[in-house]
């Protein structure tokens, strides 16, 4: 079996792409009969401009008797904005024509969360005549037009990406939703089978140490250390309620924040322009300096805007959090917050934005950590991509009856 694998983020890049996708091809290639192939086009590490690890160019392997070609494509410099993207999504488009030309695939596959290599996907599956498999990571038509509210700007733009969208669901024999809240906007694409596989738990923050149980209270004279590690971008919103609540909450809680994103400017500004003492923001690390930020913290941080498309998400970063016996603190609504509630023992949800919600609740509620055994148990990625990897087989067997 031969598998065209598509993916912007790939190891050793700093993404939750990267991390989900890395993991399901090496479970894929453990899975497939004996002579299979997955090749595999990816970028070099650019999720982070600060944070570029060297990758090589072109790398194959042989695991489990499955052989695994990694074609990653040298993007411009870009800054995280619109247009960049766009330009070096186009760089990598035409690479993974190149690359693929002349080849004959049984299966595309393709992961996405901005719509562009679904897309991609779809053309290729098309122009192969080869079943596709897409795994969807969020729904980029629905939170493009709850950016832009101006009426001129949707009115330009919701045709054209309404078109692409959908063309490339249509073209899909299956796909899966990193989220079941996605699951309404895809009624109209009946003609796929569809599966809920979400992000997991990996194995790296299951093998670190946790806070010892002697240290589970915390003096009341300590600062309290709120971590927030991740994307730094205007979904996220953190300009709109880390400043805020630092003020509203004083010198006894520090918050620190680890990431970069298009809203990091704003975020920044708002800092300096209320001369906060008690926000400390950082350049992304690696995922093992990571962990000890992780172990430093007292509480771990997320927060969504309230974008509308923001109701329907689930962010990666819970079962990174979940993972660890640090109390949560989730600005988050709609399915993220059902999630939460089910899922993530000793949570503190609040409205997005609300930052006398939050205030209330942490003076509220005792501080305590806990083990998420169940938790971890549930959303194992290993556990995750197994299951994934079985069914891109199944479709892939199916196709070819």
């Amino acid at each position: 079996m031969n598998i065209l694998y598509l993916t912007f983020y790939f190891e050793p890049d700093l993404s939750p792409g990267s991390f989900r996708n890395t993991a399901l091809v090496n479970e894929l290639c453990q899975q497939l009969p004996e002579g299979s192939h997955v090749h595999v086009i990816t970028t070099q590490p650019n999720r982070y401009q600060s944070y570029r690890p060297w990758a090589q160019e072109r790398e194959e392997k042989l695991q489990d008797n499955c052989r695994i070609t990694i074609d990653r494509v040298a993007l411009p410099a870009h800054s995280g904005r619109k247009f960049a993207q766009i330009r070096a999504f186009f760089t990598y488009i035409r690479a993974t024509y190149e690359r693929s030309e002349g080849k004959a695939y049984d299966l595309v596959f393709a992961s996405s969360s901005k719509l562009f290599t679904a897309s991609l996907g779809a053309t290729l599956a098309h122009s192969m005549r080869a079943p596709l498999f897409l795994d969807i990571r969020d729904l980029f038509r629905k939170g493009l037009l709850d950016l832009h509210k101006n009426p001129f700007i949707q009115l330009a733009l919701n045709p054209i990406v309404r078109f692409v969208e959908s063309f490339t669901f249509r073209s899909a024999t299956h796909i899966n939703l990193v989220s079941e809240g996605f699951q309404f906007y895809f009624k109209a694409y009946p003609q796929a089978t569809y599966s809920y596989f979400t992000n997991g738990v990996d194995d790296i923050f299951l093998t670190s140490e946790q806070t010892p149980p002697s240290q589970k209270m915390k003096e009341q004279s300590e600062v309290k250390i709120i971590l927030y590690a991740g994307n730094i971008g205007d979904g996220q919103a953190l300009h709109k309620i880390i400043p805020q609540a630092a003020q509203r909450l004083g010198d006894r809680y520090h918050f620190v924040v680890i990431g970069e994103g298009n809203a990091r400017s704003k975020l920044e500004k708002a800092i300096r322009d209320n001369t906060i003492r008690n926000v400390d923001l950082r350049k992304p690390v690696g995922r093992q300096e990571l962990i000890v930020e992780y172990q430093k913290a007292d509480y771990l941080f997320v927060h969504l805007s309230k974008l509308g498309v923001c109701k329907h998400v689930l962010p990666s970063k819970l079962f990174d959090y979940g993972a660890t016996n640090k109390p949560i603190l989730a600005g988050v609504t709609g399915f993220a917050a059902s999630f939460v509630r089910e899922n993530l023992r000793n949570s503190i949800l609040f409205t997005p934005g609300d930052v006398e919600s939050l205030a209330s609740q942490l003076h509220k509620v005792p501080y305590r950590t806990e083990e998420r055994v169940d938790f971890i148990t549930r959303f194992q990625r290993k556990t995750i991509s197994r299951a994934m990897a079985r069914q891109i087989r199944q479709t892939l067997e199916a196709a070819r009856r």
